[in-house]
């Protein structure tokens, strides 16, 4: 079985703004109030228990034209699952997504890029999405010191970015999105004056 990973999108001068980890009942809804304002959509893989959570916030996402994609139920690496394990990690993902949209989602984005044998048995059903860029975004000192010359130095060339809407996860800072947030929301004004289009994955597959 021939499995494919989707790194990049068919577009010139194109980003596809992908989040992981959320939805984050402050974060997230800060996101999506910045994305109103400039009048893009994005890509968000959601963490199922955290959906269950923030329903509204799902709801939202899919009211105003975001794509919705899973990134398990409980934000664990593949290589620690068993094949039953990550089946229903995005089974019991898509049934919560179902259950506040009314819609299933084909796309799916492993925590933290991790794939295993298992994951060759849900290539037929799903797209996976990696990504072509990533910022280091989950630290507080990273996004004050890095993340805006990053973003300014990446290239828009079909680019799949990832960045994180959530700061509760393993590793992160909890305020890290708060100061990913300002750096995203003046790239973007930057990106669209030098008429860099931002589109969803579900518009650009």
């Amino acid at each position: 079985m021939n499995l494919k990973i989707i790194r990049r999108v068919p577009r010139d001068r194109t980003i596809a703004l992908t989040f992981d980890d959320g939805p984050h009942p402050s974060h997230t809804s800060a996101l999506l109030d910045m994305l109103k304002k400039h009048g893009i959509k994005a890509t968000f893989f959601v963490v199922g228990e955290h959906a269950v959570q923030n329903p509204g916030l799902i709801k939202r996402m899919a009211d105003e034209g975001h794509s919705l994609g899973l990134h398990h139920y409980r934000h664990i690496s593949s290589w620690f699952l068993t094949p039953w394990g990550l089946k229903k990690q995005l089974e019991k993902s898509n049934e919560v997504i179902r259950g506040i949209t009314g819609e299933e989602t084909y796309l799916y984005r492993p925590p933290w890029g991790h794939l295993n044998v298992s994951s060759l048995l849900f290539a037929k059903r799903y797209r996976i999405i990696i990504w072509s860029h990533i910022f280091k975004d989950w630290k507080v000192k990273e996004c004050r010191d890095n993340l805006s010359r990053r973003l300014n130095h990446a290239d828009s060339e079909g680019a799949v970015y990832v960045l994180h809407d959530n700061g509760a996860t393993l590793g992160a800072d909890e305020d890290a999105p708060k100061y990913m947030l300002e750096c995203l929301d003046a790239f973007i004004e930057d990106a669209l004056e030098r008429n860099i289009r931002f589109i969803s994955l579900d518009d650009a597959l």
